[in-house]
Protein backbone atom coordinates (compact mmCIF):
# COMPACT_ATOMS: atom_id res chain seq x y z
CA UNK A 1 0.00 0.00 0.00
CA UNK A 2 1.36 3.46 -1.23
CA UNK A 3 1.70 6.23 1.76
CA UNK A 4 -1.33 8.44 2.23
CA UNK A 5 -2.89 6.71 -0.12
CA UNK A 6 -6.87 6.48 0.51
CA UNK A 7 -8.76 3.48 1.47
CA UNK A 8 -12.27 2.96 0.13
CA UNK A 9 -14.89 0.36 1.15
CA UNK A 10 -17.87 -0.49 -1.28
CA UNK A 11 -20.55 -2.70 0.66
CA UNK A 12 -23.26 -4.15 -0.92
CA UNK A 13 -24.81 -6.93 -1.35
CA UNK A 14 -25.60 -7.26 -5.15
CA UNK A 15 -22.27 -8.06 -7.11
CA UNK A 16 -23.09 -6.30 -10.29
CA UNK A 17 -23.61 -2.97 -8.10
CA UNK A 18 -19.60 -3.73 -6.11
CA UNK A 19 -18.42 -4.51 -9.49
CA UNK A 20 -19.61 -1.27 -10.91
CA UNK A 21 -18.76 1.05 -7.85
CA UNK A 22 -15.24 -0.46 -8.03
CA UNK A 23 -14.78 0.21 -11.76
CA UNK A 24 -15.69 3.85 -11.79
CA UNK A 25 -13.83 4.51 -8.95
CA UNK A 26 -10.74 3.31 -10.16
CA UNK A 27 -10.67 6.57 -12.60
CA UNK A 28 -9.71 8.54 -9.22
CA UNK A 29 -6.65 10.23 -9.85
CA UNK A 30 -4.89 9.59 -6.70
CA UNK A 31 -5.67 5.27 -7.13
CA UNK A 32 -7.35 4.32 -3.72
CA UNK A 33 -7.46 0.78 -2.38
CA UNK A 34 -10.69 -0.07 -3.24
CA UNK A 35 -12.43 -2.84 -0.67
CA UNK A 36 -15.30 -5.08 -1.23
CA UNK A 37 -17.76 -6.76 1.45
CA UNK A 38 -20.80 -8.44 0.31
CA UNK A 39 -22.95 -8.15 3.45
CA UNK A 40 -23.06 -5.41 6.49
CA UNK A 41 -21.05 -7.75 9.17
CA UNK A 42 -18.17 -8.22 6.26
CA UNK A 43 -18.20 -4.51 5.97
CA UNK A 44 -18.13 -3.14 9.29
CA UNK A 45 -15.60 -5.91 10.25
CA UNK A 46 -13.47 -4.24 6.99
CA UNK A 47 -14.55 -0.61 8.09
CA UNK A 48 -13.05 -1.04 11.81
CA UNK A 49 -9.46 -2.84 10.80
CA UNK A 50 -9.08 -0.69 7.40
CA UNK A 51 -10.09 2.71 8.95
CA UNK A 52 -11.24 3.80 5.05
CA UNK A 53 -11.65 7.89 4.02
CA UNK A 54 -14.64 6.50 2.11
CA UNK A 55 -17.52 4.18 2.34
CA UNK A 56 -20.29 3.46 -0.07
CA UNK A 57 -22.50 1.04 1.88
CA UNK A 58 -26.11 -0.29 0.80
CA UNK A 59 -28.93 -0.41 2.86
CA UNK A 60 -30.66 -3.42 2.72
CA UNK A 61 -28.72 -6.56 2.63
CA UNK A 62 -28.38 -9.62 4.95
CA UNK A 63 -26.75 -10.28 8.25
CA UNK A 64 -26.77 -6.66 9.30
CA UNK A 65 -28.57 -3.50 7.17
CA UNK A 66 -26.88 -0.11 6.23
CA UNK A 67 -28.81 1.20 8.87
CA UNK A 68 -26.80 -0.49 11.79
CA UNK A 69 -23.53 -0.53 10.21
CA UNK A 70 -23.48 3.12 9.82
CA UNK A 71 -24.73 3.22 13.23
CA UNK A 72 -22.04 1.06 14.79
CA UNK A 73 -19.19 3.11 12.59
CA UNK A 74 -20.32 6.30 14.69
CA UNK A 75 -20.10 4.57 17.82
CA UNK A 76 -16.08 4.20 17.76
CA UNK A 77 -14.78 7.44 17.95
CA UNK A 78 -11.44 6.13 15.83
CA UNK A 79 -13.53 6.10 12.96
CA UNK A 80 -15.03 9.42 13.03
CA UNK A 81 -13.31 10.83 9.79
CA UNK A 82 -15.05 8.32 7.84
CA UNK A 83 -17.08 9.78 5.40
CA UNK A 84 -20.37 7.08 4.53
CA UNK A 85 -22.19 7.81 1.53
CA UNK A 86 -25.87 5.36 1.74
CA UNK A 87 -26.81 3.66 -1.23
CA UNK A 88 -30.26 2.68 -1.95
CA UNK A 89 -33.06 1.27 -4.03
CA UNK A 90 -35.53 2.59 -1.18
CA UNK A 91 -35.89 6.43 -2.36
CA UNK A 92 -38.49 8.00 -0.05
CA UNK A 93 -37.64 10.88 2.20
CA UNK A 94 -38.40 8.39 5.49
CA UNK A 95 -35.19 6.45 4.75
CA UNK A 96 -32.80 9.30 3.76
CA UNK A 97 -33.57 11.02 6.99
CA UNK A 98 -33.03 7.76 8.71
CA UNK A 99 -29.84 7.30 6.96
CA UNK A 100 -28.60 10.55 7.60
CA UNK A 101 -30.27 10.26 11.47
CA UNK A 102 -27.22 7.39 12.18
CA UNK A 103 -24.72 9.47 10.52
CA UNK A 104 -24.54 8.86 6.75
CA UNK A 105 -23.20 12.38 5.66
CA UNK A 106 -24.85 11.60 1.65
CA UNK A 107 -27.73 9.19 0.51
CA UNK A 108 -27.61 8.04 -2.85
CA UNK A 109 -30.50 6.22 -4.31
CA UNK A 110 -30.26 3.86 -6.97
CA UNK A 111 -30.11 3.80 -9.68
CA UNK A 112 -27.43 6.09 -9.85
CA UNK A 113 -25.13 7.54 -12.20
CA UNK A 114 -21.68 6.56 -12.07
CA UNK A 115 -20.57 9.87 -12.91
CA UNK A 116 -21.60 11.55 -10.04
CA UNK A 117 -20.15 8.55 -8.04
CA UNK A 118 -17.25 9.85 -9.26
CA UNK A 119 -17.43 13.50 -8.62
CA UNK A 120 -18.65 12.66 -5.55
CA UNK A 121 -15.80 10.42 -4.54
CA UNK A 122 -13.36 13.29 -5.93
CA UNK A 123 -15.11 15.62 -3.65
CA UNK A 124 -14.78 13.78 -0.57
CA UNK A 125 -11.32 12.61 -0.75
CA UNK A 126 -9.93 16.02 -1.23
CA UNK A 127 -11.41 17.30 1.83
CA UNK A 128 -8.44 17.01 4.32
Amino acid sequence: MQPNRAVIVIIDDEVHIRALLEQTLEDLDDEPEIVLAANGAEGLALIESRRPSLVFLDVMMPLMNGYDVCAAVRKNPQLAATTIVMLTAKGQESDRLRGLAVGAQRFVTKPFDPDEILALAQEILQTP
